[in-house]
């Protein structure tokens, strides 16, 4: 049934105006403020939330023959899909154990970290835990809201930049969101193509190893090249570390995201009570304050889903998908061709699992044409929709980073991590390695 309503939709390369109109608007302000006007933090100045807003007043605007009323309710239907709600519920639960286990949690978690291996592997460690961490939930946000706060306080406690703490943690999240057999990304893959999930881990693997292994080489190189700064062996409670360990193991065991964070902001708030860090309503106000923190991060993902639910009732995703069906031949290009699709609704949608949703239909149907088989198909949807959404400043991924950090007092932009982010970067290299070089293995 969804492949029919794909193929009612017709082309309508104009619906996608609105995402070029948020483009405009957020990365030429914030181009224009950091490098033109020499704002400082000119990026983190620049209100998501109102590009995004005049994205969907222009959305609105098209389309006359769709009544208003109509328009609201295919809105609704975006806002109201299920990874949407998923997703603001981990958002608001992240925010809240970031309020209750507070910024001495993360700092005891850094110091006790660097107190056991040499300073100089701090953000090695990082990645290669947000790689196991990821792997085992299942979920790339959950992993950067746990472990980014600990990024940033080893960041201020070594020297180490807060860019590349952040962004190794967020590679780290993303090697994981490819692989897990529990991520949504897999399990939408899968089931649209049609293919068994060890399968598909196979193939994804000997894609994504050699991309974290040199990832991790170059974490190692730039750590190297780091003055350290300052003693590390600063005072900690292995008390307050309790709650970090106990998601971390929850996660490593594979317990869903929510009953981890669950555990965490308990354990949080009974240790913070106990020892007396917090009376009961300094509790209360960090729990809300923590959650308040969120809004924005839970905003954007309710626009970017009312939106993009416009811009694909008016056939703006039919004519994305039409163009890479008609651009690439042969196998090897149709497999880019499967790759560049779901990249490109990834883009316009800033969400992997619904980008991989709604680009499954044309995917199955170009590897029918290009005889492509269901578990490399399945893997390509999965690769380069993460590559994307690892990548691009509106993700979720990038928000909850850049929210879990300024909740804890620092401030970062998104553009100041991209270029640290080097898993994605070369994820995508081994991707185009295995498609244009490596020889094709039967059944392909």
């Amino acid at each position: 049934m969804k492949e029919t309503n794909v193929h009612k939709k017709t082309p309508n390369p104009a619906a996608l105006l609105p995402i070029g109109v948020f483009l405009v608007l957020y990365l030429g302000l914030g181009i224009t403020f950091e490098y033109i006007m020499k704002v400082p933090m000119g990026f983190y100045n620049i209100p998501i939330v109102g590009a995004f807003m005049a994205a969907i007043l222009v959305a609105c605007i098209q389309n006359r023959a769709l009544k208003f009323d109509e328009k609201l309710s295919v809105m609704a239907a975006g806002i109201g899909d299920k990874n949407i709600i998923t997703m603001i519920l981990i958002f608001l639960t992240a925010g809240a154990f970031v309020g209750v286990v507070g910024r001495s949690s993360a700092e005891s978690v850094a110091y006790f970290m660097l107190s056991l291996i040499p300073a100089r592997y701090a953000v090695a460690v990082l990645f290669v835990v947000a790689c196991f961490v990821s792997t085992a939930m299942g979920t790339s946000v959950g992993t950067i809201t746990l472990l980014v706060p600990i990024g940033a306080a080893v960041a201020q406690a070594s020297g180490f930049s807060l860019p590349l703490c952040v962004g190794s943690v967020m590679g780290g999240a993303m090697f994981g969101d490819n692989l897990s057999f529990i991520s949504d990304t897999t399990i939408a893959a899968c089931n649209g193509q049609g293919c068994a999930m060890k399968d598909k881990f196979r193939e994804n693997f000997h894609i994504a190893l050699p991309a974290a292994i040199v990832s991790l080489l170059l974490i190692l190189v730039m750590s190297g090249r780091v003055e350290l700064v300052g003693a590390v062996e600063q005072e900690y409670h292995l008390l307050k570390i309790l709650p970090y360990v106990l998601v971390l193991l929850g996660g490593i065991i594979g317990i869903n995201v929510f009953v981890v964070l669950l555990v965490g902001i308990f354990s949080g708030a009974l240790i913070m009570l106990i020892s007396g860090s917090l009376t009961v309503v300094d509790l209360i106000v960090n729990l809300g304050t923590g959650i308040s923190g969120m809004f924005e991060t839970s905003m954007v993902a309710i626009l970017v889903a009312a939106m993009c639910g416009l811009i694909r009732e008016y056939g703006g995703f039919e004519a994305l998908l039409s163009m890479i069906r008609h651009l690439f031949r042969g196998k090897k290009g149709g497999q880019l061709g499967v790759g560049i699709l779901v990249a490109l609704v990834d883009i316009a949608t800033a969400n992997n699992t619904v980008a991989i949703v709604m680009a499954n239909p044309i995917a199955k149907e170009m590897a029918g044409e290009y005889e492509i088989s269901p578990k490399k198909t399945a893997s390509l949807l999965d690769t380069f929709s993460c590559i994307s959404q690892g990548i691009i400043p509106y993700g979720a991924q990038m928000l909850v980073a850049i929210s879990a950090v300024n909740e804890l007092g620092f401030e970062i932009s998104a553009f100041q991590i991209i270029p640290k982010l080097f898993y994605p970067y070369l994820l995508l290299i081994s991707s185009l390695i295995f498609i244009f070089v490596i020889k094709d293995n039967k059944n392909i």
